[in-house]
């Protein structure tokens, strides 16, 4: 005999279509659908308490009476955890676009970074290219510049799905690479940069997009020299570049207040100089692997995002890189480049100090060196 009891029937514009209120009691074996909608479709006049199913982000989510937080899960489904690939699930993902050598490709690969394994395809950029810059908010990824024939193009993608990426507007300057680049959930920031084609010419210029609107890049302020090829990290407020180069390689450490414009100040210092490092980070502290000098450096330093000073010892890599790109979940990071015998990917525990270990290799073309990666779950977020 079934039962039912009802306190009151509505809905939440009072407009008809019943739904159930104040349940004390639901059981069944099968499911329930909630309410579903994208982020700018958000009800504001619903009591705490109120769920939905967000559509942009893939997540459950509910109303405190003052934003709209996600439920927070965890689970060995989010990924693949036989080590063969990294797809089983979004969980916190990481995306890595682009490569030189031998040619410019326009491949986005991604892994679920608290699993190990190989990439799997994303899709594809809008054209192909190489060395592009990777920002983020935790729905939506986009990669700027590069050495493509429209190297001023910026486009994106949507972490929980898969697919090619769409047009998302311009930089101010053209064949552009080497950008260091931090994120938070509202702002991407890009720090100095160099060109190709000609090759050379290096910039100080920072600039910096709303993530969540397409549209141009726009001015920030300056770092203290011209400066390209640098490491980016940063928190959900401070944004740093270590290193770089252009002319001559530095091993100085920059940092920015993200939510405003200006330029940049000092931080301290790298233990070494050298360019063409990667950065990755978690909310807290900031992590730079590999880089270039007289040759490649399997050096991992750290630093605390929040304090300024000189870098710290961190560990090794597998192996020494340059060119090379990082991204981060809340407590792992991984560095994607170019090891011996393949294009492989190394991983950490951020928040302890050691040696990298192997997490995979990547499965497509577009792997290796001079990649842009990003992902929905690093530092700034």
């Amino acid at each position: 005999m079934s039962e039912i009891r009802v306190n009151s029937l509505g809905n939440e514009s009072n407009t008809g279509g019943p739904v159930l209120s104040g349940i004390t009691t639901f059981s069944g074996q099968q499911y329930f659908i909630p309410p579903t909608g994208t982020t700018a479709q958000r009800p504001s006049a619903c009591p705490p308490g109120s769920i939905r199913f967000n559509t942009d982000s893939a997540h459950l989510e509910y109303w405190n009476g003052l934003v709209w937080l996600e439920f927070e899960a965890s689970s060995v489904e989010l990924g693949d955890q036989n080590n063969t690939n990294s797809s089983g699930g979004t969980g916190t993902r990481g995306l890595f676009a682009s490569k030189l050598t031998p040619a410019n490709s326009n491949v986005i690969q991604y892994v679920s970074i608290s699993t190990l394994g190989n990439t799997q395809d994303f899709g594809d950029l809008t054209e192909p290219t190489a060395d592009v810059a990777g920002m983020a908010s935790r729905t939506r990824g986009v990669f700027a510049g590069g050495y493509g024939n429209h190297g001023n193009d910026m486009c994106f993608v949507t972490f929980s799905s898969t697919g090619d990426a769409t047009d998302f507007g311009d930089l101010s300057s053209d064949r552009r690479i080497g950008d260091a680049r931090v994120s938070s959930t509202t702002r991407g920031v890009m720090m100095g940069h160099m060109t190709f084609s000609p090759f050379g010419g290096g910039n100080n210029s920072i600039e910096y997009i709303t993530i969540a609107s397409a549209g141009n890049a726009v001015d920030f302020g300056d770092l203290s020299s011209v400066n390209a090829l640098g490491g980016g990290f940063g928190s959900s407020v401070r944004g740093c570049v270590a290193g770089g180069g252009t002319p001559t390689n530095v091993n100085t450490i920059q940092y920015i207040t993200i939510s405003t414009t200006g330029d940049a100040l000092d931080f301290g210092d790298l233990s070494s100089v050298r360019r063409e490092l990667a950065g990755l980070s978690n909310s807290t502290r900031g992590v730079t692997g590999g880089g270039y000098d007289s040759s490649n450096t399997n050096i991992m330093e750290f630093v605390t995002i929040a304090s300024t000073g000189n870098a710290q010892d961190f560990g090794d890599q597998t192996a020494g890189w340059a060119t090379h790109s990082g991204c981060s979940s809340p407590t792992r990071g991984l560095f994607g480049g170019i090891g011996t015998p393949a294009a492989v990917i190394d991983f950490i525990e951020i928040a302890t100090t050691g040696n990298a270990q192997d997490f995979g290799d990547f499965s497509q073309v577009g792997g290796g060196s001079r990649n842009g990666s990003t992902s929905n779950g690093h530092g700034g977020l």
